[in-house]
């Protein structure tokens, strides 16, 4: 009997009908993969799914139900809400099945704590080992709840199987720590990871964006160039954020001119940052063009120009553009509201502000905390003290204290003194080592004669170790950054503040000729008057209006970027120098805009 040789066995096994039935299970399977990848919505889906039912042997096959679930997750048209209940009909999910469900609520914020639980749940079950995919997916979850505890978990579970090499997965883990402010961490990977693509640099820039390290995401994003990667919308949307964090005006126009130089696609979404950085920035009207321009425009579009309107004072604009919002039947979110209701607080329109309080909630959108602020701000600035107590009395959450101390600022500009001791016993519960909220109570007690009561405050922050906040201002000068702390301190001194100091002392002397007699009771100091004057002289916007002075020329507008509110005196003296020295300057604040051009400014001194 002759013997079969290798190649005659492999003939004979191809031909057999083991072979074939295979053959043909396969050509099956890759023919319903194609015809779900193939759906061009969840309609057809549904059919589809609803003709493999007919199919015992297939209905129940695991690979079909990720395919299913896989849809569901990946396509713009994808229902998480149908691919949880296949997903719950699997008894032994596979790694793709888990990675579906994992990156199908990873997508969306609402379901990103569901997305960590599915990973939890995938490592419990022992069904399935995380692959790249999984790590990169739950990571991206993570960081859109701000999860930095379960993120770092994850980081530990990266090493332990192994993945630590993955592209995927350091781009996911940069994203983490940069999303969740961990710089330095967000920092290490980058400079480890060996491939560096556009999304981790672009995720490193936007770290740097977001803690308000402008220099530093400037400075990379320059580096990016250098190192020939191209920028894209993603990237320029965090740059162009940094300009507008800082108030950076010439970097952000040098960036939408290389915009348009490289070609780059001005979506929908980037042309809203570049609306939020020129309003931002000061130029307003360039806001105001770009969005006029848009051929089409989402929420978060109008809202940004709404947002940008009221921080310029520009209330009427800003309210009749929500007017034209409405026509053009978009509808308002959150953001929207919140830029309506500061805008009638710079105006004091309280009943105004009172009808967009009720549209809100016609419209079923529940206050946030922000919401709340405006309108107590807009009550105490329109001296109606008892109602906007009332109001934070009535509050279904309990009111942060950014909302007592706008009432506590509220009592001590309508000098009433009891009420103002009242609030600061609740404020000082919540915030016992905040100076600002002694400095609002001396001010009152200084105010209503009470002295006895500013030098046990006085004694109480001493003993406590409380230290005011210090004032930090930027000014851009050639397309760098230069930080201010109040009295030049704050870190390392500005290698030029011998020649700030001799503009200070000129501008203090003109002011001075000027009639203008320092408010010395906003410095909060036991010290004699001559100090206190010195105090205010050299408070972070005046050496940041004074650097501008030095290195720019007329017709230049000085522009100042300050993290708390302009003081009374500092914004007197800006008005008389922007008079005396023929400048416009413009100081953006914590709370918005002021423009001040010949002795005025724009805010009405309403602010």
């Amino acid at each position: 009997m002759a013997r079969l040789v290798p190649s005659e066995k492999k003939v004979n096994v191809a031909g057999s009908p083991h072979h074939h039935l295979r053959q043909r299970q396969q050509q099956i399977e890759e023919h319903i993969a194609r015809l779900i990848q193939s759906c061009p919505n969840m309609s057809s889906l549904r059919q589809v799914h609803a003709h493999l039912l007919k199919l015992p042997s297939i209905s129940s096959s695991v690979y079909f139900l990720s395919k299913i679930i896989g849809y569901c997750a990946s396509s713009p048209s994808g229902d998480m809400a149908y691919a949880r209940r296949i997903f719950s009909q699997i008894p032994h999910p596979n790694v793709f099945s888990w990675n579906s469900m994992i990156r199908g609520c990873s997508k969306l914020q609402n379901l990103s704590r569901e997305s960590i639980s599915l990973y939890k749940r995938m490592l419990q079950s022992g069904s399935a080992s995380p692959n790249s995919f999984t790590i990169a997916f739950a990571l991206k979850a993570c960081s859109l709840v701000s999860g930095l505890w379960e993120g770092s978990q994850i980081h530990a579970h990266v090493y332990r199987f192994g993945l630590d090499s993955s592209p995927f997965v350091q781009t996911g883990l940069l994203n983490l720590y940069a999303k969740c402010e961990r710089i330095d961490s967000a920092r290490s990977i980058f400079d480890e990871s060996p491939g560096k693509n556009l999304v981790s640099w672009s995720a490193m820039i936007g770290g740097y964006a977001r803690v308000g390290m402008v220099n530093e995401a400037l400075d990379l994003f320059r580096e990016m160039q250098e190192n020939g990667i191209d920028p894209d919308e993603v990237t320029m949307v965090s740059v162009i954020s940094a300009c507008a964090r800082a108030g950076a005006l010439s970097l952000g126009r040098w960036l939408h001119a290389l915009i348009d130089r490289n070609g780059i696609e001005q979506d929908m979404e980037l042309t809203t940052a570049l609306i939020d950085m020129y309003a931002k920035c000061g130029s307003i009207g360039i806001a105001r063009k770009l969005f006029d321009e848009m051929p089409q425009r989402d929420t978060k579009a109008w809202s940004s120009m709404i947002v940008g309107l009221a921080i310029h004072g520009l209330v009427e604009d800003a309210l009749q553009l929500f007017s034209q919002m409405r026509e053009s039947k978009v509808k308002p979110n959150e953001v929207t509201f919140v830029g309506l209701l500061s805008a009638c607080a710079h105006r004091g329109l309280v009943s105004e502000g009172r009808r967009f309080w009720s549209t809100m909630r016609e419209l079923g959108i529940e206050p946030y905390m922000e919401h709340y602020g405006c309108m107590v701000d807009l009550l105490c600035r329109a001296g109606l003290i008892e109602e906007a107590h009332s109001f934070v009395n009535a509050m279904p959450v309990p009111p942060n204290p950014v909302i007592w101390r706008t009432l506590l600022v509220g009592c001590k500009n309508r000098r009433m003194l009891a009420k103002g001791e009242a609030i600061a016993r609740q404020l000082l519960e919540l915030e016992p080592r905040n100076a600002e909220n002694y400095v609002v109570l001396s001010n009152l007690y200084a105010m209503s004669s009470q002295w006895e009561k500013v030098a046990g405050l006085r004694k109480t922050m001493r003993d406590g170790g409380v230290r005011a906040a210090a004032g930090l201002s930027c000014v851009e000068i050639a397309g760098r950054l230069h930080q201010f702390a109040a009295g030049g301190g704050g870190g390392e001194a500005h290698p030029e503040m011998e020649g700030i100091r001799a503009v200070l002392k000129e501008v203090a002397e003109r002011v001075r000729l000027a009639g203008h007699r320092p408010a010395t009771a906003a410095v909060l100091h036991d010290v004699g008057e001559e100090e206190k004057e010195m105090a205010l002289c050299e408070h972070s916007e005046r050496l940041a209006i004074a650097y501008g002075m030095m290195k720019t020329a007329p017709p230049v507008a000085i522009r100042v970027v300050k993290n708390l509110r302009v003081c009374v005196d500092c914004h007197e003296v800006t008005k008389i120098i922007s008079r005396e020295f023929d400048r416009e300057i413009v100081v953006r604040d914590r709370v918005r805009f002021h423009r001040f051009v010949g002795g005025v400014c724009s805010c009405g001194d309403f602010w």
